[in-house]
């Protein structure tokens, strides 16, 4: 059974399980302070404030003590990790393997380090943690050598800003309001990203809510995005005629000094 799979079970089964044990499940209701960031020149990233209730099916305080986990996905993208070999005193490519489906931003902030909420087996379903990421390797690739370009992937996101965790990011307010801090760096990719909260109480995911923010360009930005994409042709020669043109400007500015 497949992770996801897993996931779709744990999701179905655990109100069932609450209804046995005589509770019902609380409900969570997320927000989050931007639902659209814009891009413009000179973007220096954006702080969101991601925040909500826990409540009893009736619309009160709920009666149980809960952690919150929050995790904000950005788009899924294909990428393609080279491992570098020194050989003969140079550095070339050596062996390499494309992910299909690598978040282009992961950002996880808990009221508690997630192994003191959550077993393996629990956070590996839910992905809760970079160690628990399905990066979804194309092709056959050895275990090991997997286990390798994994961390070697998030260990190159973690140190350009796009991939963190924070075990101590939530703060819960009388069991009822919750709220976290997620920076997003200029380089951000543009598209939806997901911010999925988790209710966990005794090890066991109880409920989960989802709330969405759009990233896109806007400005000059937004028009150089649209015309590579939407007229490449025109895109390219445009480019080619102002690279060109800059060139013969600098080399007129040097002929006059």
């Amino acid at each position: 059974m497949t992770v996801s799979l897993k996931r779709y079970w744990a999701m179905a089964l655990g109100p069932l399980w609450l209804m046995a044990g005589g509770a019902r499940a609380p409900i969570l209701v997320p927000e989050i302070s931007q639902h659209q960031v814009e891009v413009r020149q000179g973007f220096t990233g954006a702080d969101l404030l991601l925040y909500g209730a826990i409540l009893d099916p009736a619309g009160t305080r709920a009666a149980q003590d809960y952690d919150i986990v929050v995790v904000l996905k950005g788009p899924v993208q294909s990428i393609v990790l080279r491992e570098k070999s020194k050989v003969a005193g140079i550095w070339v490519n050596a062996a390499s393997t494309q992910f299909r489906s690598a978040p282009s931003f992961f950002a996880l902030a808990s009221s508690r380090p997630v192994r003191d909420i959550v077993d393996e087996k629990t956070a590996a379903i839910y992905e809760l943690g970079l160690d628990k990421l399905q990066l979804s390797p194309i092709g056959v690739i050895d275990p090991a050598l997997q286990h390798r370009f994994s961390a070697g992937l998030v260990d190159l996101m973690a140190r350009q800003g796009l991939y963190r965790e924070d075990g101590h990011g939530v703060a819960i307010s009388g069991q009822v309001l919750y709220s976290a801090r997620i920076a997003l760096p200029s380089q951000v990719r543009t598209g939806t990203y997901t911010a999925e909260t988790f209710a966990i109480r005794q090890g066991r995911v109880i409920t989960s809510a989802v709330t969405r923010v759009d990233v896109t360009k806007q400005g000059f930005e937004r028009f150089v995005a649209e015309q590579a994409a939407g007229n490449g042709l025109l895109y390219g020669l445009f480019a080619v005629f102002v690279s060109v043109g800059m060139g013969w400007l600098a080399g007129r500015l040097f002929a006059l000094v």
